[in-house]
């Protein structure tokens, strides 16, 4: 699936419709894109739209920001700093994934080999002003969560 972003408020409208189509079960998404490609707007999007009334930090520094929101456990990652995959272990990165939570990894390339597969993979490109954005489903969870957010 392929869309144009014209915006910030554009991104975080995405972010919000893709909270609605995830909220049936868990899933591991993959941010991907360069820096200021819009990754954080989306997931700041994404919280909002499954109900997160607070500010969203950006988890830069501490690599994980978690949430609960409504009974349900979201894991925003921020993988740009971590300057070896191994570092992940020493988080206890395996626990977060599995079960009913939602996991969204930014910079995924860096936790590589210690990260499961993306059930969504979301690459963000600059174009024109605006932004690019590539959706494509890994797995069938993945492809449902297309089919919802159509």
């Amino acid at each position: 699936m392929q869309l144009t972003i014209a915006s910030e408020a554009d991104m975080m409208a995405l972010g919000q419709r893709l909270a609605q189509a995830c909220a049936d079960g868990g899933c591991t998404v993959f941010l991907r894109g360069e820096l200021g490609a819009g990754k954080t707007t989306l997931a700041r999007g994404f919280l909002r739209g499954m109900g997160h009334p607070g500010s969203v930090r950006s988890p830069t520094f501490t690599l994980v920001e978690p949430y609960e929101i409504n009974g349900r456990q979201i894991f925003h990652f921020d993988l740009y700093r971590l300057a070896d995959p191994e570092e992940l272990e020493y988080l206890g990165v395996r626990d977060y994934f599995g079960g009913d939570a939602i996991c969204l990894i930014e910079w995924p390339e860096r936790g590589a080999g210690r990260l499961p597969d993306a059930d969504l993979s979301i690459t963000l490109r600059l174009a024109n002003g605006g932004r690019s954005v590539e959706l494509a489903g890994q797995t069938p969870s993945g492809v449902r969560i297309l089919e919802n957010l159509r």
